[in-house]
């Protein structure tokens, strides 16, 4: 199978990561694997040595369209000098770009040539390039059926038969028409003799694939598109930056994010960066006019004591009429009406931009390798597929529904049907929304709960620090005050509490928590089992109605200890909630812990650093030892992010078979680089991956073992990997399960409160760990979660992830370049 690759609409990040795990996986797969430079008019136009003279006789008005749009596109691209690769990866034989080389491979000037083969080196490196390095543009021609006849016939000239896009919905709408019309394209190019009767029978079906391009994160049927993450990432830097300016001034700033059609950007910035006040299309202020209600509320949050004040507004918001909501008018309201200091910062294009973040890298991988599995089992009835993302788990969904999903809700809102609109979103959106008001807003004393029903919860911090720790306690926090109850925070773990240190924390107290990285409660791996009946006392001492762990493994011990000791403790017979805050993501059951994300992308910034210096020396292989304690999910998910040549686990262990393995294959593939121009490469180690085979025995091993062909040195990331500014998923996430549990510990303190005191015995329900699983968040009761957990290993039995190393040595090529043969080697070097 010939496969082409096409980025169409607007970049982003993201793009380059899936581009890269198609060629690979293509390539590991037997494929041909081809890039379409511009997108779709780079389809349209095709290569110049017929291509736009078939598109003239298809149409001369297609034609026009394309040069009126593309007058000025013509550029001339450089590329490194092609690289002798192995034959059994369609490297070097003899059709790589013979008649010119494009921005990605080769060694001449390409002109007029739009639809190129790529090979395996050709995009090395591209996951940490933000926007698309294959290009992408408008294509007004895409849209006439003249213009995609042009299409078919480009694609018929090269022998393509299958293409995947990536885009947003108009551009997968383009790609699901394209396919629908190619038998009749391919019928009426016959007819015109412009193919033969052999290229009509051969090209008789088109494969196709989409996967969605867009920071928006507005398309339904995925949780997340390529480029949500990195944009979302980019709006919290600059709020983070903002805040300083506006705490030191007393400020109030209003920031105009992307989102036309989804609010999805400014509602999750909304979350993560604190703000007071969001305004997103799919919801409407509810109260008329619009201007009171918000004045009322920053009014509220001026009265208490905050000096900041942060508005956020997506581009496309609008009031109940559909009146645009601008952030200049914003401003005025607020300068007039309040008195004000504001200003208005617009972000505009620097949403798009920079390198791609970690989850950025790791999902588009994943999606990009599940395309190619879906075009080599796509047959004329199945529909095409767009490949989605449901929490960890890539699927495969019908394009079209997921685009007239998409659709709907845009028609929802012009219909002024805004609950409509909302439940189209999906129930997280809608659950992220009413999060955002829980902990945003203040309400008076009648608006509360009633004394009878109000609480008095302890939050206690536990294990290592974990970006979103933070961030989980001042949703807890903001939520208790705004229902009537009374928080607790339990500074320094147990310790803390065994030495009385608790205070109740205020509204405002939390209100800069979003952002900060560690812990401000302080934590330790100290276990109550120091002193349970201490512990117990306490309980009582501080009339604990229910108690919240967050932490890792640790966290997790700890309330498998407090409901054993239930039976001798009445104390603990409270609800009592774990929610998992590891880097190690180590927490049996759940997919995802907090920090985990921040810990990822602190791997990526430090190793994107490392590799450069390793690319720089050209032929340096850079050993990085990453924490994780005896779980291997940081090192295993920052290779796939990193595209590292090896990984060592602690699942996995180290051997020395493995070791005169890996030799090889570093030397094999250091022997196939072009002589000059050798590519600085990465071995991540998890830091229990063995206790003989260390971070400088591996080292010193790979030094010996290059030889003349390459060097290598190491480093140790150590706790750089907590990270510093916890991630905005890292935030979000922690925001939503923390309300998740106030909602839990309600539900069961109102069940206990019910029953006499004494005769209060609480069920083993009510000792739980929240946990993400298959894209739900469940409760499983700490008595169950033991079942599934090695308790000498500090983590579960089974995890998710553990496919992904084997997919990081493939993406490598390592089982590939192990089989190279004597003749695939340059003639001066011996295996």
């Amino acid at each position: 199978m010939k496969i082409a690759i096409l980025t169409s609409g607007g970049d982003s990040a993201g793009m380059n990561a899936a581009v890269r795990a198609i060629v690979k996986c293509g390539i590991l797969k037997g494929c041909e694997m081809w890039i379409v430079r511009e997108g779709y008019e780079g389809l349209v136009r095709g290569n110049d040595d017929g291509g736009e003279k078939a598109g003239q006789k298809v149409n001369d008005e297609a034609e026009k369209l394309v040069e009126a749009e593309l007058r000025e596109k013509r550029n001339e691209i450089t590329q490194e000098p092609d690289k002798n690769l192995l034959h059994n990866l369609r490297f070097g034989d003899g059709e790589l770009l013979r008649d010119g080389t494009s921005e990605y491979v080769g060694g001449r000037t390409l002109k007029g040539r739009y639809i190129v083969r790529v090979g395996w080196d050709d995009v090395r490196g591209w996951f940490s390039e933000g926007g698309t390095l294959i290009g992408t543009a408008r294509c007004a021609a895409f849209r006439t059926r003249e213009g995609r006849a042009a299409a078919a016939l480009n694609l018929i000239k090269e022998g393509i038969d299958a293409l995947v896009v990536c885009g947003g919905d108009g551009s997968l709408t383009g790609a699901d028409l394209f396919r629908s019309e190619w038998p009749s394209l391919i019928q009426d190019l016959h007819s015109q003799k412009l193919i033969t009767s052999a290229q009509l029978e051969a090209h008789a079906h088109l494969k196709l694939v989409g996967l969605v391009g867009s920071i928006d994160n507005d398309m339904s049927m995925t949780d997340m598109t390529i480029g949500a993450p990195t944009a979302l990432q980019r709006i919290c830097e600059a709020i983070d930056n903002i805040n300083s300016t506006a705490y030191s001034h007393s400020r109030a700033f209003v920031l105009e994010v992307m989102g036309r059609d989804c609010g999805w950007l400014a509602l999750m910035a909304g979350i993560a960066g604190g703000a007071d006040f969001t305004f997103i299309p799919e919801k409407p202020p509810t109260t008329m006019p619009w201007e009171d209600a918000m004045c009322a509320e920053i009014h509220r949050h001026r009265a208490v004591g905050k000096r900041k004040t942060i508005v956020i507004v997506a581009e496309g918001a609008r009031d109940r009429e559909l009146n645009p909501i601008r952030a200049e008018y914003i401003k005025d309201i607020l300068t007039d009406r309040l008195g004000l200091d504001t200003r208005v910062t617009t972000l505009g294009h620097t949403q798009r931009g920079g390198r791609p973040c970690a989850l950025d890298r790791i999902l588009p991988t994943l999606q990009g390798v599940e395309a190619v599995d879906a075009l080599l089992s796509a047959t004329p009835e199945t529909p095409t597929y767009m490949i989605g993302v449901q929490e960890n788990k890539i699927t495969r969904v019908p394009l079209m529904d997921a685009v007239k999903a998409t659709r709907a809700v845009g028609q929802a809102m012009n219909d002024k049907e805004f609950e409509k609109a909302l439940d189209l979103r999906g129930p997280e959106f809608m659950e992220m929304l009413l999060g955002f008001r829980a902990v945003s807003s203040l309400k008076d004393e009648s608006e509360k709960l009633p004394a009878n029903k109000r609480l008095r919860l302890g939050i206690i911090h536990m294990g290592a620090p974990a970006g979103g720790m933070n961030a989980a306690t001042r949703s807890a926090v903001r939520y208790c005050i705004k229902q009537g109850h009374i928080p607790l925070a339990v500074h320094n773990g147990f310790r803390g509490l065994l030495d009385d240190n608790v205070d109740q924390p205020s509204w405002l107290g939390v209100d800069a928590w979003m952002s900060r990285g560690g812990s401000e409660l302080g934590t330790n791996r100290t276990l109550p089992s120091v002193d349970l009946g201490g512990v117990a006392a306490k309980f009582q001492q501080f009339q604990f109605d229910a108690v919240m762990i967050i932490g890792g493994f640790e966290a997790f011990n700890s309330l498998l200890i407090l409901d054993e000791a239930r039976k001798y403790y009445p104390a603990f017979h409270i609800p009592m909630v774990h929610l998992p805050a590891t880097i190690s993501n180590n927490v049996p059951m759940t997919e995802y812990s907090l920090g985990s994300d921040t810990s990822l992308n602190a791997l990526v910034d430090a190793c994107d650093a490392i590799k450069q210096s390793a690319s720089a020396s050209r032929d340096r292989v850079f050993v990085v030892e990453t924490q994780g304690g005896k779980c291997g999910y940081i090192a295993t998910m920052g290779a796939l992010a990193l595209g590292a040549s090896l990984v060592y686990t602690p699942e996995g262990g180290i051997s020395l078979d493995t070791l005169r393995r890996d030799v090889k294959f570093l030397r094999t593939r250091y022997m196939l680089d072009t002589p000059g121009k050798s590519e600085g490469r990465l071995v991540i180690r998890s830091e229990a991956a063995s206790s003989v085979y260390t971070t400088s025995v591996l080292t010193k091993m790979f030094v010996e073992e290059g030889g003349s062909l390459f060097d290598a040195r190491s480093a140790s990331l150590g706790h750089t990997l907590q990270g510093g500014v916890p991630s905005p998923i890292d935030r979000s996430r922690a925001s939503r399960l923390a309300l998740r549990c106030m909602s839990f510990i309600e539900e069961h303190h109102e069940k206990l409160s019910q029953k006499p005191h004494k005769a209060r015995q609480a069920g083993p329900e009510t000792a739980a760990v929240i946990t993400i699983q298959e894209g739900d968040v469940k409760w499983v009761p700490v008595q169950e979660m033991v079942k599934h957990a090695d308790m000498a290993n500090r983590r579960g039995r089974t995890n998710w992830w553990a496919f992904v190393t084997d997919l990081v040595e493939q993406l490598a090529g390592k089982p590939q370049f192990l089989g190279a043969k004597q003749s695939d080697f340059p003639k001066n070097l011996k295996v």
